[in-house]
């Protein structure tokens, strides 16, 4: 069961099985609307997100997929696997449907993407004391 709403804490790993591990989310509606959760990681660079440019090394992104929205939709964020790489996903957004690979099979959509919070990211002190006040 879903955690009460604006809470969310998730647990994934299955006491039967191999430990995978708990992914704690900020509460939100995108993600308590979230009916069959998986989470996956991936690198910020293969996942085509951009950050600023002094950072160099890949950053490790939280990316939060509803399993149960396995059907195309428009300029929504799909996961999904192709025929000619069986186990490996893909993500892709497309504007209609004539541009989605025929051989894919629709995994979820992409609900939610975390990137943390980098020194890098802060922004840099004007000097003026009524926008510093901000930080």
């Amino acid at each position: 069961p879903a955690a009460e709403f604006g809470q969310w804490a998730y647990d994934f790993s299955d006491p039967d099985g191999p430990q995978l591990g708990t992914v704690a989310v900020p509460g939100m509606s995108s993600v308590y609307e979230t009916e069959d959760p998986v989470v996956l990681i991936g690198e910020h660079t293969h996942l085509g997100v951009q950050l600023p440019d002094e950072i160099k090394d890949p950053v490790d992104l939280i990316v939060l997929v509803d399993r149960a929205r396995n059907y195309f939709a428009e300029r929504k964020f799909l996961v999904m696997e192709l025929e000619e790489n069986p186990g490996m996903i893909s993500i892709g957004a497309f504007s209609s449907f004539e541009e989605f690979p025929s051989t894919a099979k629709i995994m979820g959509h992409v609900t939610l993407v975390q990137i943390p919070w980098l020194p890098s990211m802060q922004k840099k002190k004007s000097g003026f004391m009524e926008e510093d006040q901000l930080f």
